[in-house]
């Protein structure tokens, strides 16, 4: 369960503590560590925001939210052309603002990625002497018919990779601009 990467001693307690998946007979699952030198603060003000996903996800053109973006609802996202689906429909199952915690299904859409979920943790660490962010992102999926589950996790790895590269640039672009995404109550 980790997307070829070898992981330290922090990463694997952190992974083994927040990223727990059921994982079942034709699935796969990994999962995905970056740094980014940005506070943890601001990169969580970033991944939290279940309603705009496009903030820092290259591959989101538009999300459109329904419910209050409380446990349970849900964000019709489409996609940009030259990936194989162009929306797709997913749940928030998990939003913990103490632990930096979320956690998505999806649940629709015109793609392949059955039984997707994914949860996103970030924690503080120091790089280079100064504040800074790991970020570990986990899923599970089933593995499409005619598929292996090698070439399912890499596909999604890909994505995961490209997302979390988009969320680091971001994030250390806003740092050097010491900005942060407001959140109401946050």
């Amino acid at each position: 369960m980790n997307g070829g990467d070898a992981y330290g001693m922090m990463e694997a307690q952190y992974i083994r503590r927040h990223h727990r998946h059921d994982i079942r007979d034709g699935q796969c699952s990994s999962a995905l560590v970056k740094h980014v030198k940005a506070p943890v603060n601001l990169v969580w003000s970033l991944v939290r925001r279940f309603d705009q996903p496009q903030k820092y996800k290259p591959f989101v053109s538009r999300c459109i939210m329904k419910g209050d973006l409380g446990i349970g609802s849900v964000r019709e996202v489409n996609v940009k052309s030259g990936l194989p689906a162009t929306t797709s429909t997913e749940r928030l199952e998990l939003l913990d603002d103490e632990e930096h915690i979320l956690g998505i299904k999806i649940v629709g859409g015109d793609h392949r990625l059955r039984n997707y979920s994914s949860i996103i943790t970030v924690h503080p660490e120091v790089i280079e002497g100064r504040p800074g962010t790991m970020v570990i992102e986990s899923f599970a999926v089933d593995v499409p018919e005619g598929n292996t589950k090698d070439e399912t996790c890499y596909f999604v790895e890909a994505l995961i990779r490209c997302n979390l590269k988009s969320l680091a640039d971001v994030s250390e672009r806003m740092a050097v601009l010491d900005q942060r995404e407001p959140i109401n109550g946050y």
